[in-house]
């Protein structure tokens, strides 16, 4: 069985919950399995502030996971049109991967949870490409033939799957914006499971 990580941070539960759809769309491909996983929440001072363990939910991500699953699906709640800092922690600890290329020629998807409309969720997607596009990653995205892209009046991108949470995080995950994470998901496997053969 074949394996996608699903690698997120949520801090509300929205991109967690994005997370799971993503997982559920890849594992509708047959011979494919999701491996979700999550990052610890970090301090003011960029050190990892959480037990090595968390008390429940994803297991912690390590690079293992990267280096032994054939694609990755990568999510984060925007903070000032960026990803969370939690994640580019984790991202920045990746450097022994780049400089062997244990990345290279894998596919990558990207999702993520803003407060509002235009509160960044385009541009937090496409800076969350570029550490992946140094590994040599390959972009996956969705297509205008997914016809969620263009009924959607919330979230959902060319870029990747997003949702508009509210200041709060509080809005639930319309049903458009449910379809999209659950077609990344399937996109993203079937591109991996091509590329691995």
């Amino acid at each position: 069985m074949q394996e996608i990580l699903v690698l997120y941070y949520s801090q509300g539960g929205a991109v967690r919950d994005m997370a799971q759809l993503i997982a559920r769309g890849v594992e509708s491909v047959s011979g494919v399995k999701a491996r979700l996983r999550t990052v610890p929440r970090v301090s003011a001072n960029c050190e990892a502030s959480e037990p090595v363990v968390p008390a429940s939910g994803a297991p912690y991500a390590e690079l293992k996971d990267l280096q032994e699953c054939i694609g990755l699906a990568l999510g984060s709640p925007t903070r000032f049109g960026n990803m969370a800092a939690p994640m580019k922690y984790f991202l920045d600890g990746t450097v022994s991967l780049w400089l062997k290329g244990g990345l290279i020629g894998k596919p990558a998807a990207v999702f993520t949870s803003t407060g509002s409309l235009h509160g960044g969720n385009e541009s937090t997607l496409l800076t969350m490409m570029l550490p992946l596009m140094h590994h040599g990653m390959l972009m996956v995205g969705l297509p205008y033939s997914e016809p969620s892209l263009s009924s959607t009046s919330s979230g959902g991108t060319p870029y990747g799957a997003s949702h508009i949470g509210g200041p709060a995080d509080d809005r639930p995950i319309s049903e458009d914006e449910r379809k999209l994470c659950i077609a990344l998901g399937k996109r993203l496997a079937e591109t991996a499971v091509k590329l691995a053969a």
